[in-house]
């Protein structure tokens, strides 16, 4: 099998279920009985295949992470709570107090605070670069660094950085490239053939087939050479490539117990099999909806990158391959215009998450950056006046419709 969807519905199983079941049984427990004593003891010390329990390791999350290995050509893949939940493991595997961390100004608020206010009271330090000029990376870098971090498409900004370029600077450097691919999934990018060390997606998004549950992947493209990051240097003299996994598995994700229960690894399996249709229409949808905002005299601005005046047409046209996910953004004339705009929608839902199979519309400022000041806020492209709609696989003519009221009722 070569298919992208092909590899999603049928995977590639470790194992085959006793009762010949077509799809991965459901494991929702917590332990495990083995053979003997001296089974457990190598289960438990990761030594011999087997399970003894969920904080550790399922057989479904087990199924969940094999599937996500397959779809990404990566190394190896660890399943979590959430995507926060991911970059949090991710950091504390590689960084250490007095270590540093590079990333853009322009994030998720939520990725904003976990590293410059909790990580920060830990002693790692965050250094800012512009990502879209790779160049600037370069006054920046030093030995204490420990990754580069970005996002594949920033959320609400919807930069779009050319991640190879930065792979690049990175690896003169001896430095790993930690990239959020939550808006792509392997499906529209592969960031290993860019240089991406790791790849970290919210599962929650587009891979859960509708926002059915809560969770998150680390992948390791197993290209790196983990010898060359001092926090997993002696790992990696031990177990080669398997050194990010090894940590993660054998002491970070352990420990902090933020492991991706078994029903929310099933059904983010089933949510990969229509991983590919749910993107295509999500993409197509946004791309619409995005010409027929430009035409509307109540929108200031329109911001998606699959609009040929989109200053990240190009690079995201090459790097995703003519699609160009399913968030865009639009100004109108101030916060209270889309408090009203917003409540006059029927059919879209006013609501926090994106990628979801509904069309779903945030106002940035007052949600998820409402714990920034105004002055913070403008700096970080996030005013008032701007909405972010994540666009549904609905029909297109309705999502259009409830628009176009949305605006005459204004």
């Amino acid at each position: 099998m070569n298919g992208f969807s092909s590899k999603a519905i049928h995977g590639a199983l470790l194992k085959k279920d006793v009762h010949g079941a077509l799809r991965f049984p459901l494991y929702d427990n917590a332990a495990f009985e083995v053979g003997n004593s001296r089974d457990l003891e190598l289960a438990l010390e990761g030594k011999k295949p087997g399970h003894a329990y969920s904080r550790i390791t399922n057989p479904t999350v087990e199924d969940f992470e094999q599937r996500v290995r397959l779809l990404s050509n990566a190394f190896g893949v660890v399943a979590v709570s959430s995507g926060m939940a991911a970059i949090t493991e991710t950091t504390m595997a590689l960084a250490e107090t007095g270590s540093n961390i590079i990333t853009s100004p322009f994030l998720f608020g939520n990725t904003v605070s976990l590293f410059e206010t909790t990580f920060a009271r830990w002693g790692l330090e965050v250094r800012h670069a512009d990502m879209t000029e790779a160049s600037s990376l370069e006054s920046v870098i030093d030995g204490r660094t420990r990754f580069i971090f970005l996002e594949v498409i920033t959320n609400p900004q919807l930069q779009i950085a050319d991640v190879s370029r930065i792979a690049d600077i990175a690896a003169g450097h001896n430095v790993p490239v930690v990239l959020d691919g939550t808006l792509t999934t392997p499906y529209l990018f592969r960031s290993r053939d860019a240089g991406v060390a790791v790849e970290i997606i919210s599962s929650t998004k587009y891979m859960s087939g509708g926002a059915t549950s809560i969770g998150g992947v680390i992948i390791d493209n197993g290209i790196f050479d983990w010898q060359k990051t001092p926090a997993l240097f002696v790992e990696a003299e031990k177990v080669g490539p398997g050194a990010l996994i090894m940590r993660l598995c054998r002491e970070i994700h352990r420990n902090v117990g933020s492991c991706l229960s078994p029903h929310n690894a099933w059904l983010q399996s089933l949510g990969l099999e229509t991983l590919s249709l749910r993107i295509d229409k999500s993409s197509a949808n946004a791309m619409a909806v995005a010409h027929f905002l430009k035409t509307q005299k109540r929108v200031l601005t329109v911001n998606y990158p699959g609009l040929k005046s989109s200053r990240y047409h190009d690079i995201a046209n090459r790097q995703f391959n003519g699609k160009f996910s399913g968030l865009l953004t639009f100004e109108l004339n101030s916060k209270d215009e889309c408090f009203r705009f917003m409540d006059n929608l029927v059919m879209i839902r006013r609501a926090t998450n994106i990628n979801d199979n509904k069309s779903l519309i945030l106002h940035p400022a007052s949600t998820i950056f409402v714990d920034y000041p105004a002055p913070q806020r403008e700096q970080m492209q996030v005013n008032e006046r701007l909405l972010r709609l994540s666009v549904g696989i609905e029909d297109l003519e309705d999502i259009i419709t409830d628009i176009q009221q949305g605006l005459d009722k204004l």
